[in-house]
Order: C-alpha cells, then sequence, then structure tokens
C-alpha cells in the first residue's frame, strides 16, 4: 500500500510540474506573441512614413511633399567656377582710406598739392612746407597708423610721401573678401530658389558653384556676378561735362554713364555724369530691399530701406543738399539722379531705371544679399543638358535592378524560404533610403546611385551572416526557435562591427568630401542604416511570426 500511494504522489508531482512548466511555456509565448505585436506596429509605422516620403517622387500630385533632388549631373543645370578679384577688394580700401585722409586733411586745414591712389593700390600725397608736413605726420601717427611708409623723397620744400597696407594686412583684406563673397553669392542663390546648390571655395580666391536644374542660365550668371555695390554721389554741378567729356576731369570729381534701354527698338542710350569722387552713403545700410510698381508710370522700382543709422545719414544728407542732385549709382552705372526737393526723413528711397519686372527682381535680390567686396570674373562656365541627366538615371537604374535581380536570384537559391525574406528586406531596405532621401531633402546624384548598389550588396551581406549563424546552430541540433535566438545574437555584434565602422567612413566622407564624393556619402550612411534596420530587426519579426505565432516546426534555410 506505501509503495502505491508513493507512486501517486511521485505521478501527482510529474502532473504538477508539467502544468507548472505548461504555464510558465503559455505565459512565455502570450509575452512573445505582445512583444512581437509591439515590434511589427513599430515597423509597419517606419513603412508607412517611408511610403509617405516616396510618394511625391513617384506621384508628384498624390501628396503635397517635396520629391527627392537630383543632382546636377542627373537633372542638369549650371557649373561655374568664379574668382574673386581680391586686388580690387585691396584697391576699394585703399580709396577709401584716400576719402577719410582727404577729409580729416580738410578738417585739420592742412595744405596739400595732391593725394592720389597710384599703382593701384598705394597713396602718394605731395605737402608744401615744413608746417604741413609736420601737422600731416602727426595726423598719420594719431589716424593712419596701419599705413606703411614705403618712401618720402623732399625736393626743396615739397614732400612726396608713398604708402600702402602692410602685406599682412593685405593677405587679410583678401581673404576676407573671397569669404564675404562666397556668403553674399550663397544668399543670392538662396533668394534665388535653387534647389540644393553646391557652393564651396576652390583654392585661395575661386568659387565653385554647381545649378542643379537651372534653366536660365544667363540670368544666374547676370545676378551672381553683380557686384551690386550701391553708392549715393552728388552731381558736380559746378563744373563743364563736356570739358569733362573731352578729358579735363576736374579733381575729385568723375564720369559715369547712366545706361538705358529702349524697350521699343532695344537701341541702347548712354547718358554721362560728372560726379563728385566722394560717396556720400553706401548700401552697407540697408535693411530690406523690394519691388513695387510706380502708380504713376505703371514701371516697377525697387524701394529701399536703411537702418537707424542709414537713416539719419540719409536725412543729413538730403536736408544739407536741397536742390542738388543726387545720383543713384549701382555698380559704377548711374540710375537716376533726381534733384533733392526737400530733406528725405524715414529712411526710405527708391531706384528708378527703366526696369522690366524681372530686372527689378533680382536688383532686389542682390541688394538684399549685399554687395560683393570685389568684382568676379567666370573662369569656367559648363552647362549639363537635362538629356545627359536622364541618360545617366536610364543606365544607373538599369545597373541597380540588374544587380538586384541577380542578388534577389542567389539568396532564393542558395537560402530557399529564408532567401524570400532576405530579398523582401532588400525592397525595403531600398525603400527606406529613398525615403531618407526625400525626408533629409538629400541630393541624389550619380555616385549616390552608385552608393545605393553597394547597399544592396551590404544588406544582403548581413543576411547572409545571420542565415550562416543560423544553420550552424541548427547542425548541432538545435530547434528552429532556438537556432534563430542564437543566429541573431551571435551574429547581432559582427555585423554591428561592421557596418558602424562603414558608417563612420561615410561621416568623414560627408565631412570633408566635396561635390560627388558628398552625394556617394550619404547614400552610403543612409543604407548603413537601412540595412542594420531590415536586417536585425525587419527579417527577425518575420522569422518570429513563422516560429512563434504560426508554429512553424521546421525552417527552409
Amino acid at each position: 500500500m506505501q509503495a502505491v500511494s508513493g507512486r501517486r504522489a511521485f505521478n501527482r508531482i510529474i502532473i504538477d510540474a508539467r502544468l507548472f512548466f505548461g504555464k510558465l511555456q503559455w505565459i512565455e509565448r502570450k509575452r512573445s506573441l505582445t512583444n512581437l505585436s509591439w515590434r511589427a506596429l513599430g515597423v509597419f509605422g517606419v513603412i508607412v512614413v517611408a511610403i509617405i516620403y516616396v510618394l511625391p517622387t513617384i506621384r508628384p500630385s498624390f501628396w503635397p511633399h517635396k520629391k527627392i533632388n537630383l543632382g546636377l549631373d542627373l537633372q542638369g543645370g549650371m557649373h561655374l567656377t568664379l574668382e574673386v578679384d581680391t586686388e580690387k577688394a585691396v584697391e576699394g580700401t585703399i580709396e577709401r582710406i584716400s576719402q577719410e585722409m582727404r577729409s580729416s586733411i580738410k578738417e585739420e586745414h592742412i595744405r596739400f598739392i595732391s593725394l592720389n591712389r597710384v599703382q593701384g593700390n598705394r597713396l602718394e600725397i605731395k605737402l608744401d612746407g615744413q608746417k604741413n608736413i609736420d601737422e600731416f605726420d602727426a595726423l598719420i601717427d594719431k589716424d593712419f597708423r596701419n599705413l606703411r611708409v614705403l618712401s618720402r623723397n623732399t625736393n626743396g620744400d615739397v614732400l612726396t610721401l608713398l604708402m600702402d597696407l602692410p602685406a599682412k594686412e593685405t593677405e587679410q583684406i583678401k581673404k576676407l573678401a573671397t569669404d564675404q563673397a562666397l556668403e553674399t553669392i550663397r544668399n543670392r542663390i538662396d533668394q534665388f530658389g535653387v534647389s540644393e546648390p553646391d557652393i564651396r571655395l576652390q583654392g585661395q580666391n575661386q568659387i565653385l558653384i554647381q545649378l542643379p536644374g537651372i534653366k536660365d542660365t544667363k540670368r544666374a550668371i547676370a545676378l551672381i556676378g553683380k557686384t551690386a555695390l550701391l553708392e549715393f554721389k552728388l552731381v558736380d554741378e559746378t563744373h563743364d561735362l563736356n570739358a569733362a567729356l573731352k578729358g579735363n576731369v576736374p579733381p575729385g570729381s568723375e564720369i559715369l554713364y547712366g545706361v538705358r534701354v529702349d524697350p521699343t527698338t532695344h537701341r541702347t542710350y548712354r547718358t554721362p555724369y560728372l560726379l563728385k569722387k566722394r560717396t556720400l552713403l553706401t548700401g552697407a545700410h540697408l535693411t530690406d530691399a523690394r519691388v513695387q510698381i510706380d502708380s504713376q508710370y505703371n514701371e516697377p522700382y525697387v524701394s529701399i530701406d536703411f537702418d537707424k543709422k542709414g537713416g539719419r545719414d540719409f536725412a543729413r544728407i538730403t536736408g544739407e543738399n536741397v536742390k542738388k542732385r543726387l545720383a543713384i549709382v549701382l555698380d559704377n552705372k548711374v540710375y537716376s539722379a533726381p534733384v533733392i526737393q526737400e530733406k528725405i526723413t524715414g529712411g526710405k528711397a527708391r531706384i528708378t531705371g527703366h526696369f522690366t519686372t524681372e530686372e527689378a527682381r533680382d536688383l532686389a535680390i542682390a541688394l538684399r544679399a549685399g554687395a560683393l567686396p570685389a568684382p568676379v570674373k567666370i573662369l569656367e562656365e559648363r552647362t549639363v543638358g537635362p538629356s545627359l541627366g536622364t541618360d545617366s538615371i536610364r543606365k544607373g537604374l538599369i545597373s541597380m535592378i540588374v544587380g538586384g535581380i541577380l542578388v534577389v536570384l542567389f539568396m532564393v537559391v542558395y537560402y530557399k524560404g529564408s532567401g524570400l525574406i532576405a530579398d523582401f528586406a532588400l525592397l525595403l531596405n531600398i525603400l527606406l533610403i529613398a525615403a531618407g532621401l526625400a525626408g533629409f531633402q538629400a541630393t541624389l546624384t550619380l555616385p549616390g546611385i552608385a552608393g545605393i548598389i553597394l547597399t544592396i550588396g551590404m544588406a544582403v551581406d548581413t543576411n547572409v551572416l545571420i542565415f550562416e549563424r543560423i544553420r550552424e546552430e541548427m547542425h548541432i541540433g538545435k530547434t528552429p526557435r532556438a537556432a534563430v535566438e542564437a543566429g541573431y545574437d551571435r551574429a547581432t555584434l559582427t555585423i554591428l562591427d561592421a557596418n558602424v565602422t562603414t558608417l563612420i567612413a561615410a561621416i568623414v566622407l560627408f565631412q570633408f568630401g566635396t561635390g560627388p564624393v558628398k552625394g556617394f556619402a550619404v547614400t552610403l550612411s543612409l543604407g548603413v542604416i537601412a540595412s542594420l534596420f531590415t536586417g536585425l530587426i525587419l527579417s527577425r519579426i518575420i522569422f518570429d511570426y513563422y516560429l512563434i505565432k504560426r508554429k512553424v516546426k521546421s525552417l527552409s534555410i
């Protein structure tokens, strides 16, 4: 009897243990299913967002979002190499110093014979009398210490002094001129409305510009190259213009021309003006410039606003010169020279000049972006036609499709059913890259297509590592579910190591590369991130779905 009761107790313990472990398995399965559901929901959300971002590229009218930007090599456009004339920036600085020196000499009542800019970037002054020489030396020491004396020649009581800027300061002016030109051109192009322009320094004083999709190349070149130096100068009405035109230009004055094109005959008319060289006000104090329509003549003009200092200076200048003519000069071209009727307050002025609406708009853009510190000249101009871009896209897509088909067939043949999972992950990998390009508004270039093709191979490589690990685990007798878990656990670290180092290299390429190299780095970075997502998360969810929810007992791998 004791043996029978002991056997019953043992059997009861076995049954209770089975029930306990069965309950644990049920709880584990339920938790796995819940975890699987949340992961699947997250992946589904990512896929939906990716589709939303890609839709505008496929059907532009279907979804109001920006599509993938194509680079210059794919959609055509304009390639420019500009050279900043930095010597003109130095000459401009010397000219400004000469004007300041002339004003200071007059304020100190120092008599001088002449003060001129010579040899481009040098100042020459001639003084008569020891008293004037001593007072000028004191003025130089006080207000113009940055000038370097090159020579000091005395002929009787006449002193001839030749000065310039030190080499270090000259180089600094040239560097600042190039940097400012780069920033000014970038601002103009941004306001012009070009998507994803590539603007960067090349060498010491050259600027490389690529404008994808630009069609009106002449207008773009005119806008980029416009110096947009706005100056207000008084008309010299005390001297004879005709005498000046014959070569007798009075000291302190200059001849500039106004240019007008007759809209009917398209003939160009040049009107000469005798202006005082001294610039009373520049466009440095502009805060806004916009196009408006003259209600009387129904012609566009550019309305400009000054900041507080510029407004005060403009009010003072107009107040001191009532009934005199004030010329509005842009890039040494006179646009208008109206008579000042009264003191103008409020910090506003207008530029008229028989503009077309497009010309007025481009002028307003140039003035808002600021003046170039020095003229620029075009060293290279190249236009890439859209037909070349279409051909590049076609060949790139063909290579991507051919490569993709070969990879898909290999995975299906070698890994059977699991290969289909890898192929599905591969398709989503390409979708995620395209969504990333659209979402970040990155530019797709021909090297970028090469980067996508490379990531196709990398994405498959991730699945190959995982599948080989799973095969090894199944060969030692593990169940399919245990083999999948072990395979992913053992392969994850290797996959992360390989992809993170590739991602670091891509980031370095993007940071320090230019043009095509950046395009390659962008798609490579997006491809690495997408392949990690599809390889480690998406494919794992598909395996778990079949093994946990569908309770598949064997793997086709």
